[in-house]
C-alpha cells in the first residue's frame, strides 16, 4: 500500500497531528541547512511531498 493509501485510512484528527509533525520536522531540517549541519538534502524535499500529500488528502476528505 503506497502513503496516500495510507493516509487516507486517518482520521482528520489523525491527519493535522502528522501534518504538524512534518512542518515542525521541515522547520528542523530547514535549520540544520542554514548552519551547515544537514547531512541529506533530499530529506528536505521528502518532507515537503509528505505534507503535500496529508494536505490534499485533508482537501479530498474536507470535499466529502
Amino acid at each position: 500500500m503506497n502513503e496516500a493509501a495510507k493516509l487516507r485510512e486517518l482520521s482528520m484528527e489523525e491527519l493535522a497531528k502528522k501534518e504538524a509533525e512534518l512542518r515542525q520536522e521541515m522547520f528542523n531540517l530547514r535549520f540544520q541547512h542554514a548552519t551547515l549541519q544537514l547531512e541529506s538534502t533530499a530529506r528536505i524535499r521528502q518532507v515537503r511531498r509528505s505534507i503535500a500529500r496529508v494536505l490534499t488528502v485533508i482537501n479530498e476528505k474536507a470535499g466529502d
